[in-house]
């Protein structure tokens, strides 16, 4: 008893001597730290004044620069301050700390010298702080600080240097102490090891081959194995399983939750002390809770033997070991299940695909086989197109970009077709090439880089092996062609899908029953036109019902889409009666893309800006889906009606409507 009372003793000695040093030391290296941000504001003091003049001799604002030497001031002044007497001064991460007086001859003398210095350059510098100094006087501050700038530095690093002796030598006092006390315990551990050895002894024996059948039992297992304390600790046998599985050494008396914080998520975790907590409550029974666990399947990354982190699925159970009615701990028994839950994925994947398939079939199942003869024929010489683009595009990045380019403009416009005859599975999948065309094409060529390229031939090969089913479950025949009423149906159907999508309601009417007058190649251009058209009318021109309602509107909007010939002239007209175009909206959309600054876009007249809805990349949906929101319609909307050799118009009244007009001849 007297050995520990004087162990701890000695301890309590040594920490307080610690307590009260350490905190000396730390004042001392907050000193320190202020008195060489002393140094570097002396400099910043001079170089703002020099930056000040330099800007007032070139006649341009010094504000900045103005508003930099206010700051090196103040804070230099109110530093200095503090070192003679003692103040509260913001640290370098702006909290505020206690700076005390500086102590020794030293540190004063260099204090005085920097006041003697500092009190002058203060008086000369207050017109120019306060932005009142003529030239001369800002000349004769600036001469000031040429002249005694490295003096005032000399003494702000002797302060320095006077403050680490002193903080050495608070060192050197702690390390003594100690020294001392870690000589007393020493002795006072010997005694205590001598008296007890002999003990110790016998019970060591005993207790290593008991911890040796231990270290058989749990070297051997598969599973990880280990107890947890009702404190919620890791007990002292753990099994070289358990190490493997966790990927890092697991120590004993570790936090178990700890140990789970790095695998789960915060909800996870919380139930998983809930529910841990319930198994160590003794009214609980422990077959009622079995099916509660929170982790029967736990996600992680774990490193391996290589160093590698790994994607691993483990199980944790959890089972009570009890006392007579005590419960002292609970086995937890780790089981890798990775390759089980692989299997279950690739299973459930292979299911999602099959519904997928059987969900495509079915709705090509449902629609007119010529129109879908027409869309496989289209897609499948569009899918190729592209392939043959990305094939081509080898001579370096501009090319590359236009063909991506292309590409994308192609795909988009398979997706509008897909849209329209209700293949919403693929319009799904043509949205995500488009996005990963996007991807590789970037915002600027520099962009343009080899992973998300290399990405590219695995969604287009599945569009095309999409396209081969239809293909066979249609029957393809390349010469068929798109009836005018078959346009209409697809267009409608189109039209309503994405109104329902969008929470809109709309009543179209589509008259394109001259489309099948036209050559093949034009049917297929004005085809394009109005699915993008219609699209675009729906999803930017026609106002959700309550918004329609509270303008006076109908609540279901009215789409137009007519094929007419006048002469030798066809006309496409499409026409909503919508929210119209704003000049001024699609002005701040430009400012908010960074196409233009403001003073360019005041050079523009409304027409002008109008006229950008037609410029790739350019929308005004707040984000992309697969509706819209990428600037592609009608960017192909414009590249089509240049392959047609037509003019496109465009009238439109803010909150009235939007009409898009083609006149071409072929």
């Amino acid at each position: 008893m007297l050995a520990v009372a004087l162990f701890l003793l000695f301890d309590l000695g040594v920490l307080v001597l610690n307590f009260a040093i350490s905190y000396q030391i730390s004042e001392d290296a907050r000193s320190i730290n202020l008195a060489g941000r002393q140094r570097m504001l002396s400099q910043r003091t001079a170089k703002a004044l020099l930056a000040v003049e330099s800007a007032r001799a070139k006649g341009l604002s010094a504000s900045q620069d103005l508003a930099e030497l206010r700051d090196a001031v103040s804070l230099f002044d109110a530093t200095l301050q503090g070192f003679q007497h003692g103040a509260i001064l913001p640290s370098g991460g702006g909290q505020p700390v206690f700076l005390k007086a500086a102590e020794g001859p030293v540190a004063v003398q260099a204090l005085q010298q920097a006041q003697a210095l500092w009190t002058p350059f203060q008086q000369a510098l207050s017109q120019v702080l306060n932005g009142q100094a003529n030239p001369a006087t800002l000349q004769a501050a600036s001469a000031y600080a040429q002249a005694h700038n490295l003096e005032l530095l000399t003494l702000m690093n002797r302060l320095t240097s006077a403050l680490e002796a002193t903080a050495s030598q608070r060192a050197t006092t702690l390390r003594q102490v100690q020294t001392a006390g870690i000589v007393l315990a020493l002795l006072n551990f010997a005694f205590i090891l001598f008296k007890f050895l002999r003990r110790l002894r016998r019970l060591d024996a005993g207790m290593e081959a008991v911890t040796r059948e231990n270290r058989e039992i749990l070297a051997s297992v598969r599973e990880g194995l280990f107890l947890i304390t009702p404190d919620f600790r890791l007990g002292s046998q753990v099994s070289q399983s358990a190490q493997v599985l966790f990927g890092r050494p697991l120590q004993p008396g570790e936090g178990f939750f700890d140990l789970l914080a790095h695998m789960v998520d915060g909800q996870a975790l919380q139930d998983a002390q809930d529910y841990v907590a319930l198994l160590f409550a003794p009214h609980v029974k422990e077959a009622l809770v079995q099916d509660i666990n929170p982790l029967l399947e736990v996600h992680a990354l774990v490193t391996n033997r290589l160093g590698q982190a790994v994607p691993r699925t483990l199980a944790f159970r959890f089972n009570r070991v009890r006392a007579g009615a005590v419960i002292h701990h609970v086995l937890v028994t780790v089981q890798d299940i990775s390759d089980r839950t692989l299997l279950q994925t690739q299973l459930q994947a292979e299911r999602l695909r099959s519904q997928k398939e059987l969900a495509l079939l079915l709705a090509a199942c449902e629609t007119d086989p010529a129109l879908l003869r027409q869309f496989v024929a289209r897609s499948e010489a569009s899918l190729l197109e592209i392939n043959d683009l990305l094939r081509g595009s080898a001579q370096g990045k501009p090319a590359l970009r236009h063909a991506l380019d292309q590409a994308a403009r192609r795909i988009h416009a398979l997706k509008g077709d897909a849209g329209a005859l209700g293949l919403d599975s693929l319009v799904h999948q043509a949205h995500a090439f488009e996005s990963a065309l996007l991807l590789a094409r970037g915002q600027n060529l520099d962009d343009i880089s080899g992973d998300p390229l290399l990405a590219l031939p695995l969604p287009l090969e599945a569009l095309l092996t999409r396209m081969a089913a239809l293909k066979s479950l249609a029957g393809i025949q390349r010469n068929s062609r798109l009836s005018g009423i078959g346009l209409n149906a697809a267009l409608t159907r189109l039209s309503l899908d994405t109104a329902s999508a969008l929470g809109k309601r709309i009543a179209p009417v589509v008259q394109m029953d001259h489309h099948g007058e036209l050559g093949a190649d034009a049917a297929d251009l004005v085809r394009e036109i109005s699915t993008q058209l219609a699209r675009n009318a729906v999803v930017h021109g026609i106002e959700a019902p309550a918004t329609r309602q509270a303008s006076g509107k109908a609540a279901a909007g009215r789409l137009e889409v007519q094929l007419g010939k006048s002469g030798a002239e066809w006309i496409l007209r499409v026409r909503d009666d919508g929210r119209g175009l704003n000049a001024s909206s699609l002005r701040q959309k430009l400012l908010e893309l960074g196409w233009y600054t403001a003073l360019q876009l005041e050079s523009f007249d409304d027409r002008q800006i109008i006229g950008h809805i037609f410029k790739p990349g350019f929308s005004t949906a707040d984000a992309a889906d697969v509706h819209a929101g990428r600037g592609i319609g009608l960017d192909v909307v414009q590249a089509n009606v240049q392959r047609l050799g037509g003019r496109l118009t465009l009238a439109s009244t803010p909150g009235e409507f939007t009409e898009i007009t083609v006149r071409f001849e072929v």
